[in-house]
């Protein structure tokens, strides 16, 4: 993958040093894909060889190289390996579960990753679904209010001033946005509810002539020539001979079948133009045994048949499971970090190390195999890299000095905390 990390401006407002060896960045990646219980800058300087983790968390925190750059050249290596003309979007937020209140973004919030309200950093992740495989290409930290109406703690935290709040749709149609600029061949956005019920991301999409299948509560209103009727309501009134058993998609336990009936309404703006091909639809959803309905929001700039809609519904389940891949493969919750500047390039980097087994794994879907076994997974390729690969290169750091190192870290933080506590008892 070609690196643009030398460029003139970097993502945190500083000046690129071209004169400064480049950062250690695939110690870093690699360190991310290997099998390491726990992934932090202690570990992971540990893995590469290093004496301590002061260059590891350097290179997070204070290191000269342009994140956004690599971001955009991660995003470039995905699609050139994965785009085609038929690629999805798809957005949707991951939580990870945190302590304290200083890292940034954290607060008491709801996360489906525990599928509660807990103490917990929430980003919004952009995922590139092609035919031959998927993997994030861009992804925006939330800040709640509690930190954006909080200067001190967003200084605290590294936040750049020019940082607002923006709800999750707003971050989400902001990295559309920066996907479409940068000619990303895809039709189709999909997402979960939070996405759907907003109408600037949809406002967007049909500005820019982008398909899209968003997930919609049954008490969203869909405008028809009756006036606006409760999805569920709609989805009542059809006849039996209305739905049809289509395939979502391959799943670990064979096709995701399931019955799906559609009602085409249009927009009021466009209703009286007879040349217009822009095409809008409810979809819905049944389960085949317990009858459970889902709905979504549809358009598209032509008409397509109910398959297509089908289809890109499916592909949703693909931020699923470049999340759940990302986490238990290359550490994208893992990180340790409180600053701003600090989380982007964790992430990002976890990012990279998943589309690099992404793209493994589509590459050799493709050569010829025995018909008795299936193709290499991101997680048998993980496996393979790391003991043909990474360990027999890897430099070994002293197990001692780090012992040493390790205890008398944890005796100073521990001096501190109490030479905290007794100044916090002192009688003023």
């Amino acid at each position: 993958m070609e690196c643009r990390s030398r460029r003139a401006a970097r993502s945190d407002g500083g000046p690129v040093r071209p004169d400064r060896d480049p950062p250690p960045r695939p110690k870093f990646v690699l360190a991310l894909l290997a099998d390491v219980p726990r992934k932090n800058c202690w570990s992971i300087a540990e893995h590469a060889g290093d004496p301590d983790p002061h260059g590891m968390q350097h290179f997070l925190a204070r290191a000269s190289w342009d994140t956004d750059g690599v971001r955009d050249d991660l995003r470039d290596y995905v699609v050139g390996a994965l785009g085609d003309t038929d690629g999805v979007l798809v957005v949707d937020e991951t939580g990870d579960l945190k302590k304290g209140v200083q890292t940034v973004g954290v607060q008491r919030q709801y996360t489906g990753t525990a599928g509660r309200i807990e103490n917990a950093q929430v980003a919004v992740y952009l995922v590139y679904a092609g035919e031959r495989g998927h993997a994030m290409i861009d992804r925006e930290l939330y800040l709640p209010e509690s930190w954006t109406n909080d200067s001190d703690r967003l200084d605290a935290a590294g936040v750049p001033p020019d940082i607002e709040f923006l709800t999750k749709p707003a971050l989400a149609t902001g990295m559309l946005v920066r996907a479409l600029l940068a000619e990303v061949p895809a039709r189709w956005l999909t997402g979960d509810e939070v996405y759907g019920a907003d109408p600037r991301l949809r406002a967007e999409c049909e500005a820019n002539r982008l398909g899209y299948v968003l997930a919609i509560g049954c008490d969203r209103r869909i405008q028809t020539d009756s006036g606006p009727i409760r999805a569920d309501e709609l989805a009542a009134r059809l006849p039996r001979r209305a739905w049809q058993r289509l395939s979502a998609g391959p799943g670990a336990k064979g096709q995701r079948l399931y019955d799906w009936a559609w009602i085409e309404h249009t927009d009021r703006a466009h209703r009286d133009d007879l040349l217009d091909t822009q095409r809008w639809w409810l979809l819905i959803r049944r389960h085949r045994h317990n009858g459970e309905l889902a709905f979504y929001r549809c358009y598209s700039p032509d008409a397509v048949p109910l398959r297509e809609l089908v289809r890109v519904a499916g592909r949703r389940w693909a931020v699923e499971e470049a999340f759940q891949a990302g986490k238990g493969l290359a550490g994208l919750d893992q990180h340790q970090v409180r600053r701003w500047i600090s989380w982007r390039r964790w992430t990002l980097l976890a990012m990279i190390a998943h589309a690099l087994l992404a793209v493994l794994a589509a590459g050799h879907a493709e050569r010829p195999r025995a018909a008795d076994m299936i193709g290499l997974t991101c997680n048998e390729i993980r496996r393979l890299f790391t003991v043909l690969i990474v360990e027999p290169a890897r430099v070994s750091a002293c197990p001692l000095a780090w012992s040493t190192w390790r205890r008398r870290h944890q005796h100073r933080a521990r001096d501190c905390h109490y030479q905290r506590q007794e100044a916090e008892h002192q009688p003023r």
